[in-house]
């Protein structure tokens, strides 16, 4: 990645963490925490890698993007804006009544989304689904899929990962947004999911494990995953929760809850300092 391309994605990413701390403070409700931690990769994969056009949501040979932590919808929302989709204004409707934005991604009311997503530990499956199709359809796409730590926890995601692995479904890409946290605290003291990346090799992944906030080593592990063939890939994305916003970094408490005015405006302060 050239010095120039880099730099424009790093402001882009202080331009979503804006923008999902804004629409959260005016809508009261949703999600900041893990729509933070996972801004990088998003970022990344909207701006630079996805074959995606604003103007043609629905084109057969896109690549597909699956939100399977749904109550991260923030973060995909402040993407979609900023890459095209739909105006920024939209952004500020999150939540409410007659919105396109609802609490967790709608694919029949929101430009861009591609699978409605929610209940946890179900995205894989789905993307699993893409996949084979495109397979069948002899369209070269491929799928990413974002998963939260607390998803681990889910048998469907073991199922899922099983049936990637057997169907060799080496165009699927999924990211662990491994941030440690979930709504109940520490993955560990709720229960613990580690060793992540032995038990998704065991299931027949390819594993990369990478900080999940260095635009560069998203980048790596991408292309790497280009290169595997008979294999999904499993990116271990080690991450912040909160990333950005000094008091809600490593705070589980800031899962669910969104800022007020004045901690809105702390925040904003420092995305600027950091900009």
């Amino acid at each position: 990645m050239n010095s120039e391309l880099l730099k424009q994605l790093k402001c882009k990413t202080i331009n979503i963490r804006r923008d999902i701390i804004t629409m959260l403070e005016e809508s009261k409700s949703g999600h900041p925490g893990g729509s933070l931690s996972a801004t990088e990769i998003l970022t990344y994969l909207y701006f630079k890698e996805m074959n995606i056009d604003p103007k043609d949501p629905q084109k057969r040979d896109r690549d597909r993007f699956v939100l399977s932590k749904g109550h991260g919808a923030p973060v995909l929302y402040a993407a979609l804006a900023n890459r095209g989709y739909f105006d920024k204004s939209e952004l500020m409707k999150l939540r409410k009544i007659d919105s396109m934005l609802q609490g967790h991604p709608d694919m029949k009311g929101t430009p861009g989304v591609d699978m409605s997503t929610g209940s946890l530990g179900q995205g894989l499956s789905a993307a699993n689904g893409m996949a084979l199709a495109g397979r069948l359809d002899n369209l070269d796409y491929r799928v990413f899929v974002l998963i939260g730590d607390g998803e681990l926890q889910e048998g469907q995601i073991w199922e899922a990962a099983m049936t990637a692995a057997h169907y060799k479904l080496d165009h699927v890409t999924a990211f662990l947004d491994h941030n440690h946290l979930q709504i109940d605290g520490l993955n560990e003291e709720v229960k613990g999911v580690e060793p992540v990346d032995k038990k998704w090799e065991a299931f027949g992944w390819n594993v990369i494990k990478i900080n999940g906030h260095s635009l560069e080593e998203i980048e790596s592990a991408v292309e790497a995953a280009k290169l595997v063939k008979g294999k999904p890939t499993m990116i271990i994305a080690e991450t912040v929760k909160g990333k950005g916003v000094s008091y809600m970094e490593n705070q589980a408490g800031w899962h669910g809850v969104t800022p007020n005015a004045e901690q809105a405006k702390l925040a904003m302060c420092e995305l600027e300092v950091e900009a």
